[in-house]
């Protein structure tokens, strides 16, 4: 990368971080690309050059963040810490995802934004859906996973889990289900009645 592409991509993050903050906080309708402009220090032209919308900036945003939250189930999944020890971070982290979506982007409904769902769906059946992948197939040569299973009952398991794990999330200490987590973590592998593999 040579120092123009790697200043316009420093410009682009700033934006992209400016952009995020101002539209979690004040949602999409409230926030100008002039707002935006000024909190990054670029102009407002520069924004149009690079998105030529608020609605394309806000989209393009949104698919950059998801993309570092990957980046960091990727960090994990790729680390030296047993399978389970990665699901439970993978598990916890994607459950503040969904709070940090919930709470900062209940202000900007995705009807908003044309086009917005169909990038989401998009994006989880692309870059999703070959991480979990990725993390089945992990969890299979591992053992903790039977290798009978697919893909696509494993997903719901999963979200499944993580859904309830969120609901609790909300409306509990979060301390007290880090101290927890153990035993929810045996009740994800092994179920009520399952035993640990010797």
């Amino acid at each position: 990368m040579n120092g123009f592409e790697r200043r316009k991509q420093n410009k682009i993050e700033q934006i992209y971080s400016s952009s995020f903050e101002l539209f979690s906080k004040y949602g999409f309708q409230k926030i100008s690309v002039n707002e935006i402009a000024q909190n990054a220090m670029v102009s407002p032209a520069t924004i149009y050059n690079y998105f030529g919308t608020k609605e394309q900036l806000y989209t393009d945003m949104l698919m950059n963040w998801m993309d570092k939250q990957l980046e960091q189930y990727e960090k994990i999944l790729d680390s030296a810490c047993s399978f389970p020890e990665k699901t439970q971070e993978i598990m916890l982290q994607e459950v503040k995802t969904l709070q940090i979506l919930s709470d900062n982007f209940h202000k900007s409904p995705l009807s908003e934004v044309s086009g917005l769902m169909q990038r989401l769906d998009s994006y989880t059946e692309q870059k999703v859906m070959q991480f979990f992948i990725k993390f089945v197939a992990i969890g299979k040569q591992e053992g903790y996973i039977h290798r009978d299973q697919t893909e696509e009952v494993i997903m719901l398991y999963f979200t499944m889990f993580k859904n309830e794990l969120g609901r609790y999330w909300e409306a509990s200490n979060q301390e007290r289900i880090t101290r927890n987590m153990d035993q929810l973590m045996e009740l994800f592998f092994y179920g009520l009645v399952g035993e640990k593999q010797k």
